[in-house]
């Protein structure tokens, strides 16, 4: 004992550390990129080449990957420029590569911004890209002269800028970095995903070339080269390779003009899309960045795509009776590049793999919707073979249903009469939202889509369900109500259990942000978890996030009308204020608001907030491969009875690391 009290542990003004410059970067790198390979820190350097060929001052990008795993990134661009900052009074090259949250994309107002569409709207891009190389060699070509500055040690290190020679009325910037290994699982940029970016790149940027050379053992260089003429619709013939369309390619483009209430001039999307016999990749970029996980500019274009056919088919009168058409039945077989431009896109994480900005499926769908629909009237047999594609899954997708329609009604269970159903009987589309609370119940009600969504409201809290006998468990109505609503019966994870009479694909836990909505959370997991286990581990159960704030962005000028922005959390909220900031408005012309719960939102806000699948937020519950045991072990501690002594010393043990919202 007296050892320990001889070495107290200290907690004072020293404590406290702050993280300046890049070191933030560096102390946890995965918070700014992907670590897996430096293939994202790299692509901040291209899109930042991409970024000035858009702005149409670029026609040549250049990439070389060297044997020493550095790699050069050169455009024929206006050069970044290297004279002194007007406030900070350090040349602009320097705090580019230096200062998280700075760059030439936040201003984004008339006159006054260098790039209008561009991916980078974090402010970390190259900064980061310096943050976790060794060195860095930037060399600027601009007013008639060669400018050099090297940084070094993750950016510590920073040389003066100096003039080299003369480069006459060249321009542009080439950058050489060196990624330092001990960051990244792998030191190499992977060639492949390299190859694919470049591709893009040049597949987006019309009149563009791209060069990718590699450096060979012996010191020369293999070199591919990418440019396409045909733009999109050459890029989308080439991923179908062999595969026979079923129409022509409806390649076109549209953009916000000056008049435009809606959106600012500029916005809009450029696309190729064609129907298949059998699958065909499709691809979707925003302001040049590749969007793997897609996002909510695809559901725009699915939006326009649907609304267009239906149009068709409805003033051709090929829908036969009875048959009613559903987006999947048109898009299910419809391939696409899509290139949308976004003055002020919101991505789902650093790495920028997903849209989330709610104004891109109104933009997307309404920028296509009318050209595709002159198009198929001027196309009537491409539009009769794509609209006979579509009624044919229609009616596979309805047969499908009615078997399962038979082995449903064999049996003699009631729905609860609480229950708002869909009319939808196909599982793939149908969504089941447990709802907290009647006036929850009744706004999701309102803000529902009644096609596939239903809604069961409870009342009240469910019973633990961890330690109820199967037999007893239809005994609690909350319990009996949402088994009989799902169509399958309690079972063990270790059971052959059939699912065939499931009624919804998803089934989506709603509840407040609060202390009381995450125990209604936790309890409808548990009775998942221990009775329905084959619901989780066959991905049908998620937790929707509804926003805590709502922040109300008053308009800017006749080009950007007033937007209503949502934040799950203080976070979020801070980052929105930021960045509003960033964009000219005053802190005090923002006005915000807390959701006291589901309750409290209108039908529109809850729609657009959670229950939209363009829009919302839902995360869907898995188990971690190889945590089952650890899972189970978690939950008996937190919802056993007999655990209240353990309950308590984990509860003290972790105490600390709970943010509660009291």
């Amino acid at each position: 004992m007296a050892g320990k009290q001889d070495t107290p542990k200290q907690y004072d003004e020293s404590s406290f550390r702050v993280l300046k410059g890049l070191e933030p970067v560096r102390e946890r790198p995965g918070m700014y990129t992907r670590t897996d390979s430096p293939a994202h820190i790299i692509q901040e350097v291209i899109d930042n080449a991409a970024d000035e060929a858009l702005a149409g001052f670029a026609k040549k990008i250049h990439v070389a990957l060297h044997l020493d795993g550095s790699v050069t990134v050169a455009d024929d661009g206006r050069g970044i420029p290297v004279g002194l900052h007007p406030e900070e009074g350090v040349p602009v090259v320097v705090l580019a590569y230096t200062r998280l949250h700075a760059g030439g994309k936040f201003d984004k107002r008339e006159g006054n911004s260098a790039y209008a569409f561009s991916g980078g709207l974090h402010g970390v891009g190259v900064s980061v890209t310096n943050a976790l190389s060794t060195r860095i060699e930037v060399e600027v070509r601009r007013d008639g002269k060669i400018h050099r500055i090297d940084f070094s040690d993750g950016g510590e290190t920073i040389s003066e800028v100096r003039i080299e020679g003369d480069c006459g009325r060249q321009s542009g910037t080439r950058v050489r970095a060196w990624p330092d290994a001990k960051y990244f699982e792998s030191p190499r940029v992977p060639m492949g995903e390299l190859e694919r970016l470049l591709r893009s790149k040049a597949v987006l940027l019309s009149g563009v070339s791209v060069r990718l050379d590699v450096e060979q053992p012996g010191g020369t260089m293999q070199s591919k080269t990418w440019t396409y003429p045909e733009g999109l619709a050459g890029y989308l013939k080439e991923l179908a390779g062999d595969v026979d369309a079923v129409a022509p390619i409806f390649t076109a483009e549209k953009y916000a003009g000056k008049d435009d209430s809606s959106f600012a001039p500029g916005e809009g999307a450029a696309w190729a899309l064609a129907w298949f016999e059998a699958a065909v990749p499709s691809e979707s970029y925003v302001n040049l960045i590749p969007t793997v996980n897609g996002g909510t500019h695809e559901s725009g274009l699915r939006a326009g795509v649907f609304e267009a056919m239906k149009s068709f088919i409805d003033h051709h009168t090929l829908l036969p009776r009875g048959v009613k058409l559903q987006q999947e039945d048109v898009c299910g077989r419809m391939s696409f590049v899509l290139s949308a431009r976004l003055l002020d896109p919101q991505f789902q994480g650093q790495v920028k793999e997903k849209l989330n900005s709610r104004e891109a499926v109104k933009l997307v769908s309404s920028q296509l919707r009318d050209p595709f629909e002159i198009w198929l009237n001027n196309h009537v047999d491409a539009g009769k073979a794509i609209a006979e594609l579509s009624i044919k899954q229609a009616l596979a997708r309805q047969k499908s249903a009615q078997k399962v329609e038979k082995k449903k009604t064999s049996g003699v269970a009631v729905l609860p009469g609480k229950l708002s159903d869909c009319e939808s009987e196909d599982i793939a589309d149908n969504e089941l939202f447990l709802v907290e609370g009647d006036s929850a119940g009744g706004s999701a009600k309102m803000a529902r889509n009644k096609e596939t969504q239903a809604i069961l409201p409870l009342r009240g809290k469910v019973q633990n369900a961890w330690e109820i006998d199967p037999d007893r468990l239809f005994a609690n109505a909350e319990i009996h109500d949402i088994a009989v609503a799902l169509g399958v019966d309690a079972h063990k994870a270790d059971s052959d259990v059939d699912l065939s009479g499931l009624r919804y694909g998803k089934v989506v836990i709603m509840s407040d942000a609060d202390v009381d909505g995450a125990h209604i959370q936790t309890l409808l997991l548990t009775l998942f978890f221990r009775h329905f286990p084959k619901l989780i581990e066959r991905g049908h159960v998620y937790v929707a996030q509804p926003p805590l704030y709502r922040v109300d962005v008053p308009a800017q000028g006749k080009k950007r009308p007033p937007r209503r922005l949502y934040a799950l959390d203080e976070g979020e909220l801070t980052a929105i204020r930021d960045r509003l900031e960033k964009e000219g408005f005053r802190p005090d012309a923002i006005d915000v608001g807390r959701f006291k719960g589901l309750g409290e939102m209108n039908p529109d806000q809850l729609r657009e907030t959670t229950m939209d699948p363009a829009t919302r937020r839902v995360l869907p519950v898995k188990v971690r491969g190889g945590a089952q045991q650890d899972t189970l072990k978690m939950f008996t501690l937190l919802m056993g009875k007999g655990e209240a002594s353990g309950r308590r010393a984990w509860m003290e043990e972790k105490g600390d690391s709970v943010e509660a919202d009291v």
